[in-house]
């Protein structure tokens, strides 16, 4: 096999666990936070990109309270935010890259 072939395979075993073990804890969010969340961030996703979804997931309905860039209709936007990976969030101009937990972003935006 081809390094880079065992390197994106590793990585897609990461990506793939790291998104089951943060659904699987299935956390609720209240309201209050996920528009304080909401206020102090914003999302960049990609439409049909599962570990967007996985993220989504974890909002529930309080989804409509984030601010949600989507890089599939908005591509311009995310280019030029730096975006070369989805989810990532921009918190205090700040990238995270990847599946954040409820508990990460409650601190990472101080709410």
């Amino acid at each position: 096999m081809k390094p880079n072939l065992v390197t994106a395979i590793i990585i897609l075993i990461i990506i793939i666990f790291s998104v089951w073990t943060i659904t699987k804890n299935n956390e609720l969010i209240d309201e209050d936070l996920a528009k304080c969340i909401g206020e102090n961030s914003v999302l960049y996703v990609k439409k049909g990109c599962f570990a967007c979804e996985a993220q989504r997931d974890l909002f529930g309905d309080s989804i409509k309270h984030l601010e949600i860039v989507d890089c599939l209709t908005q591509p311009e936007e995310c280019a030029a935010n730096l975006i070369t990976s989805v989810p990532t969030w921009i918190i205090n101009e700040n990238h995270y890259v990847g599946v954040q937990s409820i508990e990460t972003l409650k601190q990472l935006t101080n709410c």
